[in-house]
């Protein structure tokens, strides 16, 4: 396992400005060690304890877990790992190869499925060979962690209370692991931080009480983005939409006062723009960009309507978003404080599948149209077709992996702008007989380390897509 002296420093910001001590577990589980960090070279670690004394041991002694936040430089593990909402870049595009091109007719071989992940629609964050999503059980929403390798459930942290509406019971947003910490967001805006090895509760704080926040109809949706020494959420009201919460102790660093509008459904992004480091949120009236030290940097109107969901996309200084409800996409040009405005149109209407941006063309189901291809720099559309009907996308391996929400169908599609091109299907076995008569099948696929995860409700089905 080779760490750069880049991942290492990374690793290093994001356990916070001073050196932390942290419990190191070996390989069994059996033995830990209280230290801190002092070097990774030579496929080695060395690590100081509280007493001063130091050891150096292969990082292979270690455990999964923590092998996997050495390798990923604190924010993600292992390349195949998936450790936050759509993957390493937040834009639902894995970096894996050699996975099948086609499945058996009857689709690739599940390895198991776990019965009891809850209720709700909350997405996945693997890393480290540990799955972690959130559920309801009775009345409240859970944190749990799921061995990847077994489907066996390790543990499980209370959240918050239950998230109620007729569109299912539930949390819906995707835990965020970095830094061997897991950030988990439920409906009722319960934001925690659990250690990822145990899941031991370390703080909490709450967007409506302690952050001013409204809830909407939909509940608080949003993946926390951690970045370094920062979580990024999206509180909404009059304290401001944004905030900056510190990642070690939960204190809050700022909120975006001069934007106090109310809170939609979409997860912030991360952007280099024009040298600076800035996050990117979409709400129903304005999308906007905000530094780390939480100042507006720019921001420009949008026509959202009833609810926006997707998450921004951004590439080349470029950025775009889309909504359903006959609303459409919009992208601009970040010029210092201005967003210049590039396209405006209704032909991709992306109700929450979400869209990728994939050698410079954006897929995505559209309700205006179906499956859509549009061009990310102009906005053109590129091709349209009904495929297997409305539905959710990931990208791996130069493929799309498109899941209908109605039937639960899940194609395996060639990445094209000849058209649409469906290569293999097969139909998601494990479904619900408790999702709401308004629900339908509404978590994100993901492929991760070779794997396909799929979710109805209390059922987490994993299937093995390298063969």
């Amino acid at each position: 396992m080779k760490i750069t002296t880049t991942a290492l420093l990374s690793l290093c910001l994001a356990l916070g400005a001073s050196a932390e001590i942290r419990i190191w577990k070996d390989a069994s589980g059996a033995h830990e060690i209280k230290a801190e960090l002092v070097s990774v070279a030579g496929g080695k670690v060395t690590l100081k304890r509280e007493n001063g004394s130091v050891t150096t041991l292969p990082i292979t002694a270690l455990s999964k877990a923590d092998q996997a936040l050495l390798s990923g430089g604190g924010s993600g593990g292992a390349p195949g790992d998936w450790p936050q909402w759509r993957g390493p870049g937040r834009d639902d595009v894995s970096k894996e190869k050699g996975l099948l091109k086609k499945w058996p007719t009857d689709g690739p071989k599940r390895l198991w499925v776990n019965e009891d992940a809850g209720l709700g629609y909350s997405g996945f964050a693997i890393v480290g060979g540990k799955l972690y999503t959130l559920g309801l059980y009775d009345a409240e929403e859970k944190l749990i962690c799921i061995d990847t390798a077994t489907g066996k459930k390790q543990w499980e942290t209370a959240v918050g209370a239950m998230y109620k509406n007729k569109w299912g019971n539930g949390p819906r947003s995707t835990p965020t692991v970095a830094g061997g910490k897991v950030y988990a967001l439920g409906g009722q805006g319960d934001l925690i931080c659990a250690d990822a090895e145990s899941g031991k509760k370390e703080w909490s704080i709450s967007m409506v009480k302690d952050l001013g926040g409204k809830l909407q109809n939909w509940g608080y949706t949003e993946s926390p983005l951690v970045d370094g020494d920062l979580v990024l959420v999206t509180p909404g009201g009059p304290k401001g939409a944004m905030a900056g919460i510190n990642a070690k102790t939960g204190e809050v660093q700022w909120q975006t006062s001069d934007v106090p509008q109310d809170a939609q459904y979409s997860s912030i992004i991360p952007a280099e723009i024009g040298g600076q480091r800035q996050y990117v949120q979409l709400l129903q009236k304005t999308i906007l960009g905000v530094s780390k030290a939480g100042k507006v940097l720019w921001k420009t109107d949008f026509p959202g309507d009833v609810a926006v969901i997707p998450t921004p996309i951004y590439n080349d200084g470029q950025i775009y978003v889309t909504a359903g409800y006959k609303v459409g996409s919009k992208s601009v040009k970040i010029d210092g404080s201005n967003a210049i405005e590039v396209y405006s149109n209704k032909d991709m209407q992306n109700h929450h599948g979400g869209v990728i941006l994939v050698d410079g063309k954006l897929y995505g189901f559209s309700d205006k149209g179906g499956w859509t291809c549009q061009d990310f720099k102009t906005g053109e559309i590129v091709w349209q077709d009904k495929g297997i009907g409305k539905g959710a996308v990931a990208c791996a391996d130069g493929m799309l992996y498109c899941q209908s929400e109605k039937e639960g169908t899940i194609a395996l599609v060639k990445v094209s702008d000849k058209g649409w091109e469906m290569v293999s299907s097969f139909k998601l076995q494990a479904q619900t007989s408790q999702r709401a008569p308004d629900g339908r099948i509404w978590t994100h696929p993901v492929i991760s380390n070779g794997k396909l995860y799929l979710r109805d409700q209390e059922f987490i089905s994993c299937y093995d897509v390298k063969g």
